[in-house]
Order: structure tokens, then sequence, then C-alpha cells
């Protein structure tokens, strides 16, 4: 069953993850190029390469089908009344990208969509992050 699943590991090529708030996206990670920047605790844009294993990779991986990330809307973002109203809210943007095919999904953290939707988005996000963080420790 796993082997048939519409998203196989062997078809990996890599994923992306850029969050912060609407206006500036500062935080990036992109597994195929390594590169990784945060915004550090002095407000400072830290650029540096940072390496997942493919252990890592596999758990993400595996992580986002059991969450059922496969099956979240793409656009989970808060219809805004204007470009002033909730620029502070931090806003997600992850993808998983296979050979054939690939699954982006933005998602803003104050979502008041699907919650079962947003959960799964959102433990997808946070183990990604997980990961970026103990990777970058090692």
């Amino acid at each position: 069953m796993i082997k048939n699943a519409p998203y196989r590991f062997s078809d990996f090529e890599y994923l992306t993850i850029q969050y912060g708030v609407r206006d500036s996206i500062l935080n990036s990670f992109n597994s195929a190029t390594q590169e990784y920047q945060y915004l550090n605790k002095q407000n400072e844009v830290v650029k540096k390469k940072l390496k997942l294993t493919d252990d890592d990779l596999l758990y993400l991986h595996r992580k986002a089908m059991e969450m059922g990330f496969w099956n979240v809307d793409d656009d989970m973002t808060t219809p805004r009344k204007d470009s002033l109203e909730g620029r502070d809210i931090p806003r997600y943007i992850l993808e998983y990208k296979y050979k054939e095919k690939g699954k982006k999904v933005t998602l803003d953290a104050d979502y008041p969509g699907n919650q079962k939707m947003k959960d799964a988005a959102k433990t997808t996000i946070e183990k990604v992050l997980d990961m970026i963080n103990v990777a970058n420790a090692r």
C-alpha cells in the first residue's frame, strides 16, 4: 500500500519552508540547496548551510503522510480587510516536492478554517521546524 501511495519517498526531491510575518518572511530553509536563513535574537539575518540527512527527510516525509498533509487545502490564509490588518500574524509556507508532483501549503497562524486541516498543517510545519533545529544543533 505504501509503495503505491500518491507521494513516495523514492520520488522525493526536496522540501522548503518559509516563515515570518507577511511583509517580511525572512526565515527559510531549502533541503536541496541546504540554504538556511533565519532571524536571530539580535534581529540579524543569519545565512548558513544546513544539511538534513536522508533519515531526517524520510522522517519528515512519513510525518507529513501520518498527519494527512497531502489532504489539506493549499491556501489556508485568513482573509484580510486591508494590508495592515493581521500583518503581525505569522505565515508559514511549506512545500514538499516530488518528481512528478508536489504539495505547497500557505498557512496563517490565525487561520479560522477547518480545525482538523489546520492541525494537520500546523503539526507538519512544527515537525519540519523541530528537525531543522535538531540538525542545526548537531
